[in-house]
């Protein structure tokens, strides 16, 4: 079902459940609330709260792990756009070895997951065009 207005949030929803689908049975798919969309100073006192609690800005909308490896993955809508945060954020995950990637869609997502090596159980249409893909038996 999607829902007006939150093409992300939908978007996120249908990307988790094909992960879960596609990848190992031990792989880990998890998303950290790292926002707190309440306007005002509440918000904010919120807001603050969790940044002590060490939530980190611009960070990744899932971070998958499978199999010794580690993938962030960035989602946005046709027309979204990174913000300096989330560019810093991807800067420095790659700087460090991890694989990031941006997802716009379901195959981006399993095509991600090829890109970076992580074996799957499905082949998607973008995955299949990469040399050197893993697909488990």
């Amino acid at each position: 079902m999607t829902r007006r207005g939150t093409p992300e949030a939908d978007l996120q929803r249908a990307v988790v459940k094909a992960l879960r689908f596609a990848l190992p049975r031990s792989a880990i798919v998890h998303h950290c609330a790292n926002e707190v969309t309440e306007p005002g100073p509440r918000g904010a006192r919120r807001q603050a709260i969790l940044v002590g609690m060490g939530v980190h800005p611009g960070f990744a909308d899932l971070m998958v792990l499978s199999e010794g490896r580690v993938l962030f993955l960035e989602l946005k809508s046709n027309r979204g756009r990174l913000n300096p945060a989330q560019e810093v954020f991807r800067d420095a995950v790659q700087a460090q070895g991890f694989g990031w990637a941006l997802v716009r869609s379901l195959d981006d997502a399993l095509g991600a997951l090829a890109d970076h090596g992580l074996t799957t159980r499905v082949v998607s249409r973008h995955a299949a065009q990469r040399p050197g893909r893993r697909v488990a038996p």
